[in-house]
């Protein structure tokens, strides 16, 4: 019967849907396909409207305006993917509010192999992350020193001290504390009494931020 056939599709596109191997709708692709239309027709629109009011000076000048948009398009795409695949060049890293420091490490993080976790609460933004060898990672952030701190006499410490942020996570972990600028000798040594604190500077996550793994800048094996 017409009716318990249409009635099975019905339930075998339910179940595919369920499992998230239905294709897309035509609601789904449709922004996209008149996105991709305008992105064609607004351009011989222009040229026209170019050519019509102003001849042939115009049609170069749109074609000159045009290739300078795409070139300038196509520069701005490849540093987002790049961005997005974990790589930041220093300008960037240093244009990064804390908020987006934290991003771009889980993004460094899940480039290097990293499965990673958002553990963040508000003033206190940190990440866990595991990767292939069962080594976890406990990753807080020193907060970018504010003019007040840079003022203020050695041993004062930072908005938040090395203590706070790289207090004692759960046993086994690597806690990993990052910041963007040095680390005292005073903080150096605290880290080296507590074992299992890993500090990166602002030298070593530019390194980070361009490729190196956190093993090729030191990373102990083992919390």
């Amino acid at each position: 019967m017409p009716g318990d056939r249409r009635s099975q599709r019905q339930r075998a596109v339910s179940e595919l849907r369920a499992q998230g191997r239905y294709g897309p709708e035509l609601r789904d692709v449709l922004p996209g396909f008149v996105g991709l239309g305008l992105a064609v027709l607004a351009p011989v629109v222009l040229l026209i409207w170019l050519h019509r009011e102003l001849g042939r000076p115009g049609l170069v000048l749109g074609v000159a305006f045009l290739s300078a948009a795409t070139a300038v398009g196509l520069r701005w795409r490849r540093q987002i993917l790049r961005r997005r695949g974990g790589h930041y060049t220093p300008a960037e890293l240093d244009r990064l509010s804390d908020g987006g420091l934290v991003k771009a490490a889980a993004r460094m993080l899940g480039r290097d192999g990293w499965h990673v976790t958002d553990l963040s609460e508000p003033g206190a933004p940190r990440l866990y992350a595991r990767d292939r060898k069962g080594r976890e990672v406990d990753v807080a952030f020193r907060p970018a020193p504010t003019d007040t701190d840079e003022d203020a006499p050695e041993g004062a410490g930072s908005p938040a001290p090395l203590r706070e942020v790289g207090r004692p996570g759960i046993d086994g972990l690597i806690r990993l504390v990052v910041h963007r600028g040095a680390y005292s000798r005073t903080d150096i040594l605290w880290a080296s009494r507590q074992g299992g604190v890993h500090l990166l500077d602002g030298a070593q996550l530019q390194r980070w931020a361009q490729g190196s793994t956190l093993d090729e800048l030191g990373l102990p094996s083992a919390g």
